[in-house]
């Protein structure tokens, strides 16, 4: 009896010692999960668009994933899948939200859907974009998913709206570059900070910064000294944002730096000293006078050296002659 009750009082304190220990695991372990509870189709879906008409996406959203979950055969699982991508993009879980919009394009590509499962992609990825001193990395995700848009259902009633946003994410992106130019300029390094104003004016050229650039470029050039490319530069911005305040800056500038023309040279004539890329230079023919002149055609006739003397030996032929002379030595 003794036996019998001792083992009946060990079993009564393991009892309660497991019962707080398995509240408590329940309790850390299924946090954000859904407990399972069988229930039709109808009921479930009910309860979710009941929750989504009231505000609260995140419950919403769970039993959307739950339809898909207990009846993932059913007609009504194809359609909580995209209202699971809504609700989490109206709780503003932009991963959540793409995740369910990608999970219905590989389930169901052809689907007339489709088009909605794209755009809320490309809409979880454009809420995410953040300013210009951040990387631009789901910028650039944004566009990819915009543009896939566009190309893949053009007339449907989200490629307007894709399009737009295309236009404001390559505004966003040439802001980007913009910053990292004027970056490199205020530090002197020219040369960076051209290739990227020059990225913006090629790949940007429809966004609010090409103005800017195209000034940003007139600046850099004429620091670098190359006062020609800076000249074009404020050509292309006077012919198309001549009302600026940044075509008012740049011929400014080129006021103040202005270009210089060189007169045309003959060609055999000596070069003007001072005159930028001249160097000195002796041509075939000059014996060493060190004057610079200009370039002018060399003869192709080839030049013999006939040595003095009987025996002779043949004529030497110039290296770089391309036909040797057939004038005989004459004898001494």
């Amino acid at each position: 009896m003794r036996i019998l009750r001792s083992r009946a009082l060990t079993l009564a304190l393991l009892a309660a010692v497991a019962l707080p220990l398995a509240a408590c695991a329940g309790r850390g372990g299924a946090r954000g999960d859904t407990p399972y509870v069988a229930r039709d189709v109808g009921t479930l879906y009910s309860a979710a668009k009941t929750r989504l008409d009231q505000g609260r996406y995140k419950e919403s959203a769970a039993l959307f994933d739950e339809v898909e979950r207990q009846h993932p055969y059913s007609v009504w699982a194809r359609r909580a899948q995209l209202m699971s991508a809504f609700s989490y993009y109206l709780d503003r879980d932009y991963t959540n939200s793409i995740q369910s919009a990608q999970r219905f394009l590989a389930v169901h590509p052809g689907n007339r859907d489709a088009p909605y499962a794209y755009y809320l992609v490309a809409l979880g990825y454009y809420e995410q974009i953040q300013d210009v001193t951040r990387d631009q990395k789901i910028t650039r995700q944004a566009l990819d998913s915009l543009g896939e848009l566009s190309r893949r259902y053009p007339n449907s009633r989200y490629a307007a709206d894709a399009r737009l946003k295309v236009d404001l994410v390559n505004d966003h992106l040439a802001g980007k570059e913009m910053e990292v130019g004027r970056f490199y300029a205020t530090r002197g390094q020219w040369l960076a900070s051209s290739l990227r104003f020059r990225n913006v004016v090629e790949q940007y050229q429809t966004t609010t910064h090409t103005p800017e650039a195209l000034m940003r470029l007139v600046e850099a050039y004429l620091s670098l000294g190359v006062p020609m490319e800076a000249q074009k530069a404020a050509a292309v911005l006077g012919a198309n944002y001549s009302g600026t305040t940044w075509y008012d800056r740049a011929y400014k500038l080129m006021q103040q730096h202005p270009g210089q023309q060189l007169a045309a040279v003959q060609a055999g004539a000596a070069i003007p000293p001072g005159t930028p890329g001249a160097q000195a230079k002796s041509l075939p023919g000059d014996a060493g006078t060190g004057t610079a002149t200009a370039d002018a055609p060399r003869s192709t006739d080839a030049t013999t050296t006939a040595p003095s003397g009987a025996d002779a030996g043949p004529a030497t032929t110039t290296p770089g002659n391309t036909a040797p002379s057939t004038t005989t030595p004459t004898p001494n």
